[in-house]
């Protein structure tokens, strides 16, 4: 079973990140307080998933323990398939919460200010985690059951 491990939010761009146990999730605006999530049309990067065993063997090939929250993304999830560009279309359930795999969350330069190297350890094979547009709202939290839905 795949679980929602860490819900985080960040307010304004290069802000500091903010762990959630649970979050209210929209269509209009992504995880609720989020800068990143407020739909303006169809856009593509409301919300972003990282997957916590792509995280631990970039962690690995660094040769470091850092917290996940270093990526800067929204969701940290344990137990699904790797997804990938294959993935593109499927959706992910998380209570009712329905959210469209939309592509790759590319890792930026930022990353290297967490850890060198860690931009280009992030970028190979979409280890950098996912981004989704949000179908269907409702309330997630930590703990939550996440299920991939083929398209």
């Amino acid at each position: 079973m795949a679980t929602l491990v860490g819900i985080a939010i960040k307010r304004l761009p290069f802000a500091r990140v903010l762990q959630l146990k649970r979050s209210l999730v929209s269509p209009a605006n992504g995880l609720d307080g989020d800068f990143r999530g407020r739909n303006t049309l169809g856009k593509p990067r409301q919300v972003t998933l990282l997957q916590e065993e792509h995280w631990l063997e970039t962690c690995r090939e660094l040769g470091a323990i850092l917290p996940w929250t270093k990526r800067r993304v929204n969701l940290f999830v344990v137990g699904l398939p790797a997804l990938g560009p294959r993935n593109v279309g499927n959706v992910l359930a998380i209570g009712r919460v329905r959210l469209e795999v939309t592509g790759e969350t590319e890792p930026c330069p930022r990353m290297d200010l967490a850890r060198l190297g860690l931009k280009r350890a992030l970028s190979k094979g979409w280890r950098g985690g996912v981004t989704c547009c949000v179908l269907q709202g409702g309330s997630i939290a930590v703990g939550d059951e996440v299920i991939l839905k083929p398209f």
